[in-house]
């Protein structure tokens, strides 16, 4: 009897796990690909297709620091891959030690692939189009399109690179981004989430999975979903204010949509919200509850909410530090008024 009552307790234990399984699933969330195939059709882009020497490139691009005005910034400076794609900061630093004048917070670039739109305000379509912007932004890098063709032009190695990655050796600025780009694509972070919801039930233990249950009853999921378990326009703050709106100016775009931030790696990458504001993940969950639900969460289901989190921090890609090409004579020097 003994062992037909444990048979049976281990019975309904797995229909409850498999059936939380189903309720992820239907909430809208969805796994990164194990197979490489089908994750390569996920993160691919048709117009900038990715190939191994293509990814190279960006991602010794991605650590050019000699693409920014001062020679002192790349984009790991604010998308530290080392520290969750973030700097860890309320608002980013730029160049001359600016910082951003709007108290905006570098979102992670980790699993930025999977986001609808990229910028807070979604203003860029996707990786290749965002890479622009920071380069010339004069609160970042503060480089001009054609200060980085004449650089990264300058320096041997770079043109057989760019030859092999684009079937020519022709060096433009939007290449340059499309490179960092491509690099960037491969950023993606798979966890113990996505192996429970590709049906092993035992990935997530029980604590988790109540916090998941949580998270889709109380409707976090509504705009946390999908692969990037984030990544639409939202408006925000929906209900109620936002508590700290006085902090920066950002309004949104010109409908006041914001961009949903991933949950993927969460408790990495505080400070949250797009002014950093709030440095406690509880208060963050208590604050979304407020603002965008309308609900003013209890200790244990802010709690359980965060515990779930802990099923959301995924494998960091191994990257290793590139060796970057010398400067030559015909480099322009760096520029730090």
């Amino acid at each position: 009897m003994k062992i037909a009552g444990l048979t049976l307790i281990l019975t309904l234990s797995g229909v409850l796990s498999a059936s939380m399984v189903d309720e992820a699933k239907k909430a809208g969330f969805k796994p990164i690909p194990t197979d490489e195939k089908e994750l390569l059709k996920l993160i691919d882009n048709r117009e900038n297709p990715l190939n191994s020497a293509k990814i190279e490139l960006g991602k010794r691009l991605y650590f050019e620091p000699r693409l920014s005005k001062s020679n002192l910034i790349s984009c790991n400076t604010c998308h530290n891959l080392a520290t969750g794609g973030i700097d860890g900061v309320e608002s980013a630093v730029g160049d001359g030690w600016t910082t951003n004048p709007h108290h905006l917070n570098s979102p992670t670039v980790y699993n930025a692939v999977f986001m609808d739109r990229q910028f807070w305000d979604g203003r860029a379509d996707n990786l290749e189009a965002q890479a622009q912007g920071p380069l010339q932004a004069k609160p970042e890098m503060a480089i001009s399109k054609e200060m980085a063709v004449e650089r990264i032009s300058s320096m041997d190695g770079y043109r057989d690179e760019f030859k092999m990655a684009f079937g020519d050796d022709n060096i433009t600025f939007k290449r340059i981004a499309d490179a960092i780009g491509a690099f960037e694509r491969t950023l993606v972070t798979p966890s113990r989430f996505d192996k429970f919801l590709a049906g092993d039930e035992q990935m997530l233990n029980n604590e988790e999975k109540r916090g998941l249950k949580v998270f889709i009853s109380k409707g976090c999921s509504s705009c946390h979903n999908g692969v990037g378990v984030g990544g639409s326009m939202q408006k925000f703050p929906l209900l109620k204010p936002y508590k700290y709106a006085s902090v920066g100016d950002f309004k949104g775009d010109k409908s006041g949509m914001v961009k949903t931030p991933t949950l993927r790696n969460i408790l990495r990458t505080a400070p949250y919200f797009h002014n950093g504001a709030v440095w406690d993940i509880r208060e963050a969950v208590e604050i979304m509850g407020e603002t965008q639900l309308g609900v003013k969460l209890s200790r244990e289901e802010v709690d359980s909410i965060v515990k779930f989190f802990e099923a959301l921090d995924g494998e960091l890609p191994d990257v290793i530090y590139p060796k970057l090409p010398a400067v030559t004579i015909k480099t322009p020097k760096p520029d730090i008024d």
